[in-house]
């Protein structure tokens, strides 16, 4: 079964709104993990304008599954998860003002850079993860640098999963097929949802892991969070 890790920065957004603690981020995590969530994902940014860097070590207390940290490896964010030591670190290249994620790495480019921050984590004994978009070559270099994982940038493929199924995974079922071919884990996440993700964990080999935020807590102001992720894990099977 893919697992299912749940990202819960929109519900720290929502918290921050009011300057106060409702809803309890720490409270949601312990819920969402009794609903039968494989992991927890956060996504620590520099103006902590969702998950505030308290918030990073105190979900380490209470998280039982899976903890994984998403986000630039700047010295701070570096810093942090040595400290915190997470199952797993997801490294993405966003700037310091982007609003979400919206591209893969240039592991070529940076080659040298992720390849000395990846061996800092590595002997700490975190799980490393790489985001990236379906280029074969970025999956070549990645395997250079010594990512245990790669996680594919998905929003290219919920966007043209609407119009073209087919058409919009074939990109993303060559970029699996090469990444077991090297011996790289299989990560992925951004704008999967409820509609597109029997489809894309059914077509896509040896996936590990699907990373979803922003979609499930949408999907849950309908639903309710605990059927929601009973809904995805359904899917996920």
């Amino acid at each position: 079964m893919v697992k299912l890790s749940v990202n819960i920065n929109k519900i720290a957004t929502l918290r921050n709104s009011r300057g106060e603690n409702t809803p309890n981020l720490i409270k949601v995590a312990s819920d969402v993990q009794k609903f039968g969530a494989n992991g927890i994902t956060i996504h620590p940014r520099p103006d902590q304008r969702h998950i505030k860097f308290k918030d990073s070590y105190d979900l380490k207390k209470i998280i039982k599954t899976e903890y994984n940290i998403e986000g630039f490896p700047s010295s701070n964010f570096i810093s942090m998860v040595s400290k915190i030591i997470p199952t797993q670190v997801t490294l993405v290249p966003d700037s310091e003002d982007a609003i979400t994620s919206n591209s893969g790495w240039d592991t070529i480019k940076n080659k040298s850079f992720l390849t000395d921050v990846i061996s800092q984590f590595k002997e700490k004994g975190i799980r490393t993860s790489i985001f990236l978009d379906t280029d074969l070559r970025m999956i070549d270099a990645a395997l250079e640098i010594g990512t245990d994982r790669i996680e594919l940038y998905t929003q290219r493929f919920s966007e043209m999963f609407k119009f073209n199924p087919k058409k919009a995974i074939s990109p993303y079922l060559n970029a699996a097929t090469h990444a077991k071919k090297n011996g790289i884990g299989l990560n992925a996440g951004h704008d999967l949802n409820l509609d597109n993700i029997d489809f894309f964990a059914t077509n896509i080999p040896n996936l590990l892991e699907v990373s979803i935020g922003h979609a499930l807590i949408c999907e849950s102001l309908y639903f309710g969070l605990e059927n929601v992720i009973k809904e995805y894990l359904s899917k996920l099977k």
